[in-house]
């Protein structure tokens, strides 16, 4: 299969590429002996009215043959002369050479609009998670619902995020709907740094943001103290409650407010707990299984006049909490590697972690997608920015205060291409799913399609375009060039994920031949383009001579970032090759 998706994957760009040279050339009355796709004997050969149309047996490159009067061989007709490439004006032939090159980056904007139609739904406008130390922090909560910016209706979160991206560092007007009532908030997003992938590139973005996240932390709970009543009612921590009087809960929010509503009567609450079964299925992996319970809470009455806290989620947390002993499990930890540096320090599962390095935490981690955040508040945000050190821990265990000192371990290894690489990890974990969120319908699907077709093309040519000035600045390895090898894993890989995928690496590498086709090397389109504007200065056409001696050093260039490609090709993919021929040999 992986064959069948190379040949597919290649053929579709290269007539994607040479079709743009060929309309043109009609366009403008040239006239079109051979469109060919492949190199090679010819497979399959149609002969047109005056265009012979061919497939090769080699899907490595295409060609669109013109008449002209340097490379035909036999004399051009008096009545054809007007047909032939160099009879065009200078505007036209510049076109003509153009379009293909430009095929290349106005096809990968139709096939990211066709990935993108499939966006029909999108997350909801909420906040479900507030970073700590973020311009949110203390001024949004989750559960907050976001219905305007400066006065501009979001209807989801992606139009969230565009709307506090587009103005690091400016003051943002935000409404939101808290409780059933609407509030107005003054909020600055903070000007982040963001890393581009990959990181080889040197790219970095300005984004503005102000530290939320739309999904809501399930209903999963801690027990700091053994005499709370969550405790004596048979609760433990990591308990995850899905009903509260038969009233189901999806997700903390919900729950605290039910919880919230109590004057001190008995609650039923219903359970779903993880318990650990090691060296399960013969010792292969450790699993949890989810046993289901029942409890009978009695909370603490509320004090004479208390109020529920609404409009106040922190006080109502902290309200629910003191007369419960619930809390969100999001600093307790689920799993200490034992033998590790904050295993030796006395860190166990169970525990709840309170400070590092004499700094509160109430956040464990935040995963991002699409580029590295440098600005990150969390507790492992905090330790990835002094990786090195030894670090000050501050826990409890049933209300007891413990402390101890740890290191992040450092993890070294080299991936294919012979590059070193080092990382620090914090391996004691947490276990905080996220709720089922109820999505929203995408309102114009058909115009954020398009949008956002040109904005990952020219995303993507702006990363191809840094590539190749890194690589000529000798800032980025030239190792990362790919040859046809490369190029067929990736077709082979892409096709085995789906068609989505497919149509993605397709995108991007239809940009990449684009652009490397516009390189100012002659033989290349970027050559013929180059020579055409030498025309253009000496207000006359290059020789004949001239041309042929550029197509040779063209050539000769090509052929040698061809066979440099090829190299690390094989370099890549050596061991494998080694281990092939031994399996053929035996």
């Amino acid at each position: 299969m992986d064959l069948l998706y190379f040949v597919l994957f290649v053929s579709i760009l290269i007539f994607i590429h040479e079709f743009g040279h060929f309309a043109f050339a009609k366009l403008f009355g040239v006239k079109v002996l051979t469109f060919s796709i492949g190199f090679g004997p010819k497979i399959l050969k149609v002969r047109g009215r005056e265009t012979e149309y061919c497939v090769g047996i080699l899907p490595l490159g295409g060609f669109v043959k013109m008449l002209e009067e340097g490379k035909s061989e036999q004399p051009i007709l008096p009545e054809e002369k007007h047909r032939t490439f160099e009879s065009m004006t200078l505007w036209k032939r510049v076109v003509i050479v153009l379009a293909g090159p430009a095929m290349n980056l106005v096809f990968p904007v139709a096939l990211y609009t066709s990935v993108y139609l499939e966006d029909k739904e999108f997350l909801p406008p909420t906040g479900g998670a507030v970073f700590p130390g973020k311009p949110a922090d203390g001024k949004l909560f989750a559960g907050d619902t976001i219905l305007s910016i400066d006065g501009d209706a979001v209807s989801s979160f992606p139009d969230v995020q565009k709307a506090f991206a587009k103005h690091p560092g400016k003051s943002r007007r935000v409404t939101v709907e808290r409780d059933g009532k609407n509030v107005d908030l003054e909020i600055t997003p903070a000007d982040e740094v963001e890393v581009v992938e990959p990181s080889e590139l040197e790219l970095f973005e300005h984004v503005g943001r102000v530290g939320i996240a739309p999904t809501y932390a399930a209903p999963v709970i801690g027990i700091a103290r053994t005499d709370s009543p969550a405790f004596r009612a048979g609760l433990r921590t990591f308990d995850r409650i899905t009903a509260v009087n038969g009233r189901k809960v999806e997700t903390f929010v919900e729950l605290v407010h039910v919880l919230s509503q109590n004057r001190g009567d008995n609650v039923v609450l219903t359970y779903v707990r993880p318990l650990s079964v090691p060296k399960a299925l013969g010792g292969l992996c450790d699993i949890a299984v989810l046993e289901t319970g029942i409890a009978s809470l009695a909370p603490r009455p509320r004090a004479e006049g208390g109020s529920t806290h609404e409009g106040d989620p922190d006080a109502r947390t902290k309200d629910v909490f003191d007369r419960t002993g619930i809390e969100s499990a999001e600093m307790y930890v689920a799993f200490v590697p034992e033998g590790s540096s904050e295993w030796r320090a006395g860190l166990r599962a169970g525990d709840r972690i309170t400070q590092v390095d004499g700094v509160t935490q109430r956040m464990w981690k935040v995963d991002r997608r699409g580029g590295q955040v440098l600005d990150d508040t969390t507790m492992v945000g905090q330790l990835l920015r002094a990786p090195g050190k030894m670090h000050e821990l501050v826990w409890t265990r049933d209300g007891e205060r413990m402390s101890g000192q740890f290191q992040l371990r450092q993890e070294r290894w080299d991936d294919e291409l012979g590059q070193h690489y080092e990382r620090y990890v914090f391996r004691t974990t947490h276990w905080m799913p996220r709720a089922p969120s109820k999505l929203v319908p995408n309102p114009h699907p058909v115009l954020y399609a398009v949008t956002r077709g040109f904005e990952e093309t020219k995303k993507a040519m702006e990363i191809i375009v840094v590539g190749v000035v890194r690589i000529f600045q000798g800032r980025m390895s030239p190792t990362h060039l790919g040859g046809p090898i490369t190029l067929y894993d990736g077709a082979g890989e892409a096709g085995a994920r789906g068609t989505q995928y497919f149509g993605w690496a397709m995108a991007l590498t239809s940009v990449n031949l684009g652009i490397v086709n516009l390189l100012p090397i002659p033989v290349l389109d970027g050559g013929h383009l180059l020579l055409f504007l030498i025309e253009w200065l000496r207000r006359r056409p290059v020789t004949l001579q001239m041309r042929q001696y550029a197509s040779l050093a063209g050539m000769t260039v090509l052929i040698a970032l061809m066979l440099f490609a090829f190299k690390n090709d094989v370099t890549r993919k050596w061991d494998v090759i080694v281990l092939q021929v031994r399996e053929i040999v035996q």
